[in-house]
C-alpha cells in the first residue's frame, strides 16, 4: 500500500474534498442541532414572510431534531409553536389565513442552497383556517408574488390535519361555512368535520369525512372526500375524491341530490332549473372549478320527479357573458300532475311544499303564478328532453313527447314541442321573451300549434257514449301575448283558434241529450245506443284581449245541427255561450229551447231557455183541456232539412256571422 506522500498530488486533492464534503453536513447539522433556534425566529419571519408573499410569524417555542427520511442526507424537522400566517397583501379578510398551535415541518436542505424552501410534510395540530377566494378568482391558499418573483420560493408537497376548525368564504359561489374538524381512526378518512353556515344566503348543515393527508405536489393522487348536507331544505350528499387540491379544483364523485322542487338548486349552483314536485336523482359528478370559469358534468343521473322517472346528462359551464347549461334528460313515464309547478298548475299544498310564493285563488282555474323571469338573463340553455309516456290516471295518454329547451339572453323557447296523443300528433313552437327588451316588466309569448288526425274516442275516454264514437279532430291555434303568468298571458292574448272534425259518427244518445229530445232519450235507452253519422264540426274563435268570440261553432250530423254562439272571457274566467240544436228528422216530446252555458269557469252553469221552455209547456196544456190527444203536437219538432256538408263550413270559417 502506498504512503500519503507517495499518493499523486490529484488523488491528494480529491480526498481532502471528499473529506471536507461530508465534513461540512457533519458541522452543520451539529451547529443547527445545538443553535438556539428561538434566535432564529426573526430571521425565520422574514424569509418565510417572503417566499410566502404574506405575513408569517412564530410567536411561540422553536426546536429542532434531525431525521432521517430514506434520503441521502437528514432532514431538520422544525416545530413551531403558536403559529400565524396572515393573507396576501390587498385582500380584505375577516381573519388570518391560519393560526397553528404547534405548526410542525422538515425542510429538504440542498434545496436551500437555490434559495428554495422544499417542504415534504407540512403538520398542523389544532389549527384555525379561513380559505377566501374573492370575486374575481383571487385567493389566500395559493402562494404565489404577483407583483414580483420572490427570491425565495416554497414549496409544500402535502398537509397533514389534526383537531381544529375551516372556515371557508367563496365570493364566485356565494359560500360562507365552518367547519369543526377532529381526527379519527378510519384506513380511508382521517379526519371528520361538522359544518354550518350559509350558501347563496340558505342555511347549510351538514357534516362529512375527509383525507387526513392533503398532497399538494402530486395533483394526482386522490384525497378522499364525503358529506351528507342540507341546503334550504335540499338535501347533498356525496363520496369521492379531490385530485386537484392546490387549486381546489378536480372534484370527481358520486352525487346525491333531494328536495321540495329542482329549482331551489338555483340558490345552490347557479343552474336554472324549473319548477318540480318533489325530487331525488343520483349520479356521477366530475368538476373542474377555475379561476374565471369551472365546467361540471352530471352524468348517468337516475332518479324521480314527484311520481315521474327522469335519467340523462347534464353540463354546465361558468364564464362570460353567461353560464351555459346543455344536456339530454329523458323519462319513460311522466305523470300530467307532475308538469303543473312548470306552469304554476299544482296545488296550494304543492306550491307551499316547494316553496312557492303565490298561491292559488280558490275561483280561479288559470294559474296565476308569476314565472321567475329575473333568473333567465343569468343562463343560457340548450336541452332536449325526451317523454316516451305521459299519463294522466291512465287518461289520455300522451307519447313520445320530445322538445328541445332553448333559453338565450332570458328568450326561452320550446322548438318544437311536439307529442302524440289520442291516435293524432300534436306539433308546436312556443317562444317566451323574458329578457325586459321587449317589455321591462312581462314576457312577450308566441304560441304557434296544429293537432292532426286526433281521435275523438281516445281524447274523452271517460265519458260516457264516446268509446264508440268515431272522428277525427284537426286544429291550427296562433296566439301572442304579455303577461307574467299563464293566467296573464292568456286573459291578454290575441289570436285565432279553429279546429274540425272530419267526418265521423257520434252516440246518438249523446246528441239526443245535447238536443234535449227527452222522448227520443227514454227509446234509446230502451232500444240501445246506435252511432249518428258526423257530417262535421268547425270551430272558428277570433281571440282578441283575451275574449274568444265563437265566428263559427256548429256541429252537423245525419240527424241534427247544433249551432253555438258566444264569448270565452279567459281574463276573467267567465262563459257566455248559447247551444241551439236543430233536428233534420221528427223528434217526440223535443224542448228545442236554447242552451246556455254561464258561471265561471270553476263553476259553469248549464241552463235551458226558461220562456221557450215556458211557452211551448203551455201550449202543451191548452190543448191538452181540449183534447188531450193533441197535447203531443207542440213537443214535436219537425225537420229543416239537410244543412250543407263540411266543405261548406269550413269555408264559412272567418266570415262574419250574424
Amino acid at each position: 500500500m502506498p504512503s500519503a506522500t507517495s499518493l499523486p498530488r490529484r488523488t491528494k486533492i480529491a480526498i481532502a474534498v471528499g473529506g471536507i464534503v461530508i465534513a461540512v453536513p457533519v458541522v452543520a447539522a451539529a451547529v443547527l442541532a445545538s443553535y438556539d433556534w428561538n434566535k432564529a425566529r426573526p430571521w425565520l419571519n422574514q424569509r418565510i414572510s417572503a417566499a410566502i408573499a404574506r405575513p408569517f410569524e412564530i410567536r411561540g417555542a422553536v426546536s429542532l431534531a434531525w431525521r432521517n427520511e430514506g434520503e441521502f442526507l437528514p432532514m431538520p424537522h422544525l416545530v413551531a409553536r403558536d403559529v400565524h400566517v396572515g393573507n396576501p397583501r390587498g385582500m380584505s379578510a375577516p381573519d388570518e389565513l391560519a393560526s397553528v398551535g404547534q405548526f410542525a415541518f422538515a425542510v429538504e436542505l440542498l434545496p436551500l442552497l437555490r434559495q428554495r424552501i422544499e417542504i415534504p410534510e407540512l403538520r398542523f395540530d389544532n389549527p384555525k383556517l379561513l380559505l377566501q377566494r374573492e370575486a374575481d378568482g383571487k385567493n389566500n391558499w395559493t402562494f404565489k408574488r404577483e407583483d414580483k418573483e420572490s427570491v425565495w420560493s416554497l414549496d409544500v408537497q402535502r398537509v397533514v390535519f389534526t383537531k381544529g376548525t375551516v372556515r371557508y368564504i367563496d365570493a364566485m359561489t356565494h359560500v360562507d361555512a365552518s367547519a369543526q374538524v377532529d381526527t379519527i381512526n378510519d384506513p380511508r378518512y382521517g379526519v371528520s368535520w361538522q359544518l354550518s353556515g350559509k350558501w347563496n344566503n340558505q342555511d347549510i348543515q351538514g357534516s362529512g369525512k375527509a383525507g387526513a393527508v392533503l398532497s399538494l405536489q402530486k395533483q394526482t393522487a386522490p384525497f378522499p372526500l364525503a358529506a351528507s348536507l342540507n341546503v334550504g331544505g335540499t338535501s347533498i350528499s356525496f363520496d369521492g375524491t379531490l385530485t386537484k387540491p392546490a387549486a381546489l379544483t378536480a372534484l370527481d364523485m358520486r352525487l346525491k341530490l333531494s328536495g321540495p322542487s329542482m329549482a331551489r338548486l338555483y340558490g345552490l349552483t347557479g343552474v336554472l332549473l324549473p319548477e318540480t314536485p318533489p325530487f331525488v336523482t343520483e349520479g356521477h359528478l366530475t368538476g373542474n372549478l377555475g379561476a374565471n370559469a369551472s365546467h361540471w358534468i352530471y352524468d348517468q343521473f337516475t332518479g324521480k320527479v314527484g311520481a315521474s322517472d327522469i335519467a340523462g346528462k347534464l353540463d354546465f359551464k361558468t364564464g362570460a357573458p353567461r353560464s351555459v347549461l346543455s344536456g339530454n334528460i329523458q323519462s319513460k313515464l311522466l305523470q300530467v300532475s307532475d308538469l303543473g309547478p312548470l306552469i304554476g298548475a299544482d296545488s296550494n299544498a304543492s306550491k307551499e311544499a316547494r316553496g312557492a310564493e303565490e298561491l292559488q285563488p280558490g275561483n280561479k282555474v288559470l294559474p296565476v303564478e308569476n314565472f321567475r323571469t329575473d333568473r333567465w338573463t343569468a343562463i343560457d340553455a340548450d336541452v332536449n328532453f325526451k317523454a316516451a309516456r305521459i299519463t294522466r290516471n291512465k287518461d289520455l295518454p300522451i307519447q313520445n313527447l320530445e322538445t328541445q329547451i332553448h333559453l338565450k339572453d332570458g328568450v326561452l323557447a320550446l322548438k318544437p314541442m311536439n307529442f302524440d296523443i289520442a291516435g293524432g300528433r300534436f306539433t308546436s313552437n312556443i317562444v317566451l321573451d323574458g329578457s325586459g327588451k321587449v317589455n321591462a316588466h312581462a314576457i312577450r309569448a308566441d304560441l304557434k300549434a296544429k293537432a292532426a288526425h286526433l281521435q275523438l274516442k281516445q281524447l274523452f275516454p271517460s265519458i260516457e257514449g264516446m268509446q264508440a264514437t268515431v272522428g277525427e279532430i284537426n286544429a291550427d291555434v296562433a296566439l301572442t301575448a304579455t303577461g307574467n303568468s299563464v293566467a296573464s298571458l292568456l286573459g291578454a292574448s290575441n289570436g285565432e283558434f279553429k279546429g274540425v272534425v272530419n267526418e265521423g259518427s257520434v252516440s246518438k244518445l249523446l246528441l239526443e241529450a245535447m238536443g234535449l229530445n227527452l222522448g227520443s232519450v227514454a227509446l234509446t235507452k230502451l232500444v240501445g245506443d246506435k252511432q249518428v253519422k258526423l257530417n262535421c264540426m268547425v270551430t272558428d274563435f277570433a281571440v282578441s284581449n283575451g275574449v274568444m268570440n265563437s265566428r263559427l261553432f256548429v256541429a252537423d250530423t245525419s240527424e241534427a245541427r247544433i249551432d253555438v254562439h258566444g264569448t270565452v272571457n279567459l281574463g276573467n274566467e267567465k262563459l257566455d255561450l248559447t247551444l241551439k240544436p236543430d233536428a233534420k228528422s221528427v223528434r217526440v216530446i223535443s224542448l228545442r229551447a236554447p242552451i246556455y252555458v254561464r258561471g265561471t269557469f270553476k263553476q259553469p252553469d248549464i241552463s235551458i231557455d226558461k220562456g221557450s221552455l215556458a211557452l211551448r209547456a203551455g201550449s202543451a196544456l191548452a190543448l191538452a183541456v181540449v183534447a188531450p190527444v193533441a197535447a203531443i203536437v207542440p213537443l214535436v219538432s219537425t225537420s229543416s232539412g239537410e244543412t250543407a256538408g263540411c266543405q261548406a263550413l269550413i269555408a264559412q270559417a272567418g266570415k262574419p256571422q250574424h
